[in-house]
């Protein structure tokens, strides 16, 4: 018989589509996503300050219900935004051999895991926390008591696994599904042709390195310390700053990059389509962010684009995805002296670039959407009651 299986996560996530479609092909699952709702366009678009939806299909090739949304102000940005005392049921009389859960930063993980324990179901647990940033010893005491209560924790990259060993999870109840995207769709930011024509959509002059920032202008991704970076450089004569993003600091960008006069071109918002132009206009993406980016999937994008990456100590992915002068480059968070050397150094070694960027993409091979799938699988044949 097949392991039923559910997965628990608060809206339709670009990035994790892939991996459900290919639990849902493999014979030995009958497997079901749970949706706490579904979001609009506004909602959609919090923290990018322009209302969007994806312009790729995220609802096919694999079973789906919507939760009953209870919350008083339903969002997917806050813990309150997802309330679903519905999964209490769904649970109890899914007959589930396991249940995955996408971390716990909504309410209704919290309530499908004390389901879970009350229903005898094995849960396990996928999500990004890391200790990059330093916590206060009540709350690593709350997650260690927290994530004892999985069945087996996923492990995205390296610093989420020392995550949950620091909390005693024992080895032989820590799984890998690596964090991931959709390498495949990516490889057409490879072509030259499309290369050409997307910087000259841009204006950005054939001979300049073009350095790409992608992502919400917000305070926890940097951008003005990149502004202030490229600004150190010196960087007039052959290099140009791709910043494709919205958010509440791109007027105090906009401005920076006018006030000194820099070569930055801001694309505003790309949708999923969109980005590939970025991706191929670039020669190296840039992602100054601090511990608040608990991975940065744009690096994994900017790989399997064949584009290397540069990005701070703080990044969760820098460990996993960052090889020093093999994939990219790693620097001190808030040190714009230190990113400023590298724009510097990389902006007259575009051979280097090219040549990383090779490396980047036999690198990224590694994190897959079949390879989380198979760690999922694995994961549940170990904890499933069978």
């Amino acid at each position: 018989m097949k392991l039923r299986v559910g997965f628990l996560t608060s809206h339709p996530i670009q990035y994790q589509v892939p991996v459900f479609r290919l639990l849902a092909q493999d014979e030995e699952l009958d497997f079901t996503v749970y949706f706490c709702q579904i979001p609009d366009a506004t909602m959609q678009g919090a923290e990018f300050n322009v209302p969007f939806q994806w312009d790729l299909p995220l609802l096919e090739g694999y079973s789906y219900t919507v939760l009953t949304n209870v919350s008083r102000k339903p969002g997917v940005m806050s813990f309150q935004g997802c309330d679903t005392p519905e999964i209490a049921s769904v649970i109890r009389a899914g007959h589930f051999d396991a249940f995955v859960i996408n971390g716990w930063h909504v309410k209704s993980s919290l309530q499908a895991l004390w389901a879970c324990k009350r229903f005898g179901v094995p849960c396990l647990v996928r999500g990004e926390a890391n200790d990059l940033r330093p916590r206060a010893w009540w709350k690593r005491f709350v997650q260690r008591l927290l994530v004892q209560q999985y069945a087996g924790c996923l492990a995205i990259g390296k610093a989420n696994a020392d995550f949950y060993r620091s909390r005693r999870v024992p080895p032989e109840r820590l799984f890998s599904a690596p964090y991931c995207v959709d390498n495949e769709r990516f490889a057409v930011a490879r072509d030259s042709a499309r290369a050409a024509a997307a910087r000259q959509k841009w204006s950005i002059p054939a001979q300049h390195v073009c350095f790409l920032f992608s992502g919400k202008l917000i305070a926890k991704k940097r951008p003005l310390e990149l502004l202030q970076a490229f600004r150190d450089a010196q960087l007039a004569d052959h290099a140009t700053l791709l910043i494709v993003g919205d958010g509440a600091l791109r007027g105090v960008c906009e401005s920076f990059a006018h006030e000194h006069n820099l070569n930055v071109t801001f694309a505003g918002f790309l949708n999923q389509t969109e980005i590939l132009d970025a991706y191929s206009a670039c020669d190296c993406l840039i992602l100054p962010s601090d511990a608040g980016e608990t991975w940065g999937l744009v690096v994994n994008e900017a790989m399997a684009a064949g584009k290397p990456a540069i990005v701070s100590d703080r990044v969760g992915c820098a460990r996993d995805l960052i090889v020093p002068n093999e994939t990219g480059a790693v620097f001190p968070c808030h040190d714009t002296r230190a990113l400023a050397a590298l724009l510097r150094h990389y902006s007259i070694c575009r051979d280097a670039l090219r040549t990383m960027g090779e490396r980047a993409l036999r690198h990224i091979a590694q994190y897959s959407p079949q390879r989380a799938a198979d760690g999922i699988i694995e994961a549940v044949r170990r904890v499933a009651n069978t």
